[in-house]
C-alpha cells in the first residue's frame, strides 16, 4: 500500500520551481555528504549516526532540532518508496503532487543535495479545496509530515478513488465517533495552545521559529505535541486518547516520555507526561497513580444551535 507526505521544498517552498521543473524532491538538512550505502533500514539507526554529525556542524542547535532534521532527511531518503505519493506546497496557496520513481541520489554542491526524482501529476490541489484536518497536516512546519491518514481525499482531489480505513492497522479504538473528534483537537489545541492551563507553563517546541513539536516522530510513533517549559527545564509529552483503550493509550505515552528521555532530552531536563481524554476514566486513573510523572485531563465539547 502507498504512503502519502507532505514535502517542503526548502524554506518558504524557496527551491519548489526548480524542483517541479527539474522533477524531483529533495533536502538537505546541514549534512552535506553522499549518502549512498549509509542509509539505515531504520530511521533511528540513522539518526544514532548522524545525529552527532549534525551536531558538529551545528553546535549551538539541540538534540530534538537535530533529531527532526536527520528524521526527516532519512524519510526524503530512505523512508518514502517508489510509488509514493508527494504533496509539495509552490508558495502560491496550492500543492505540486507527483509519485516517487526512484531511490536516493547526492548532488554535490547542488541546492537539496540529497534527492528523489518524481514524475508530476498534471493536476495541482489548491489548498482551499482541502477539507480543514488536511489544511492542517499539509501546512505543518518542517520538512516532511506523513498524510497517508487523508489518501481517499487526496486521490478524491485527483480525481481518483482509492478506499482507506478510517484507523491505522496499528490503532485500538473503542469509540470511532471520539476518534475523529479528537482529530480535531489535536488541531484546536495547537491553535489555542496559549489560551489553555498547558500554555501557562509550557510552548510548543519551536526550531528556529517554526513549530515542530506537532506530531513529532519517535520511534514508536508521532508524538500528539511535544512542549518545552518555558525554563526550558522540562520536555512535556501531551498524548491524546483518541478513543482507544486506556492500556493502549498509557503504554504508549510511556513509551514516547521513553524515547524523549533516552533521545531528546538535555543533560539535567525532566521529561513529564500528560493524557487528554473526553470522559473520566478509571483504568487510566488507576494506572497513573504509580506514574506521578504522567497527568491526566479532561477536556469538554460546546456545542449549541441557534435557529435564524
Amino acid at each position: 500500500m502507498k504512503s502519502y507526505y507532505r514535502i517542503m521544498l526548502g524554506k518558504k517552498s524557496k527551491f519548489a520551481q526548480q524542483c517541479y521543473q527539474a522533477n524531483f524532491i529533495g533536502a538537505s538538512s546541514g549534512i552535506r555528504m553522499d549518502l549512498t550505502g549509509q542509509l539505515a533500514d531504520n530511521w533511528r539507526d540513522f539518526n544514532r549516526q548522524f545525529i552527532p554529525v549534525y551536531l558538529a556542524g551545528y553546535p549551538h542547535k539541540t538534540k530534538v532540532a537535530a533529531g527532526l532534521a536527520c528524521g526527516a532527511l532519512h524519510t526524503v531518503c530512505k523512508g518514502i518508496q517508489k510509488g509514493d505519493v508527494v504533496l509539495c506546497p509552490n508558495g502560491n496557496g496550492s500543492y505540486w503532487v507527483g509519485e516517487v520513481v526512484e531511490d536516493y541520489s547526492y548532488h554535490a554542491g547542488e541546492d537539496l543535495p540529497h534527492r528523489r526524482t518524481v514524475n508530476w501529476f498534471p493536476k495541482t490541489i489548491e489548498r482551499s479545496q482541502m477539507s480543514k484536518a488536511l489544511q492542517n497536516s499539509a501546512g505543518s512546519t518542517g520538512t516532511v509530515s506523513t498524510i497517508t491518514k487523508f489518501a481517499e481525499e487526496i486521490e478524491a482531489l485527483l480525481g481518483h478513488s482509492v478506499s482507506t480505513p478510517l484507523v491505522s492497522d496499528d490503532e485500538t479504538v473503542e469509540d470511532v465517533t471520539v476518534f475523529a473528534l479528537e482529530k480535531y483537537l489535536e488541531a484546536f489545541l495547537v491553535d489555542n495552545w496559549e489560551s489553555t492551563d498547558l500554555g501557562k507553563k509550557y510552548d510548543i517546541y519551536e526550531v528556529d521559529g517554526d513549530l515542530v513539536g506537532q506530531q513529532y516522530l519517535s520511534d514508536t510513533g508521532p508524538i500528539d505535541i511535544l512542549a518545552i517549559s518555558k525554563d526550558r527545564k522540562e520536555l512535556l509529552v501531551v498524548e491524546l486518547k483518541k478513543g482507544r483503550a486506556s492500556d493502549k493509550v498509557v503504554g504508549q505515552i510511556q513509551r514516547y516520555m521513553g524515547y524523549v528521555l533516552e533521545e531528546l532530552a538535555e543533560p539535567g531536563q525532566l521529561v513529564k507526561g500528560v493524557i487528554i481524554a473526553l470522559e473520566d476514566d478509571l483504568k487510566i486513573r488507576r494506572a497513573l497513580a504509580v506514574a506521578p510523572n504522567i497527568d491526566f485531563y479532561r477536556y469538554k465539547v460546546s456545542f449549541k444551535l441557534f435557529k435564524d
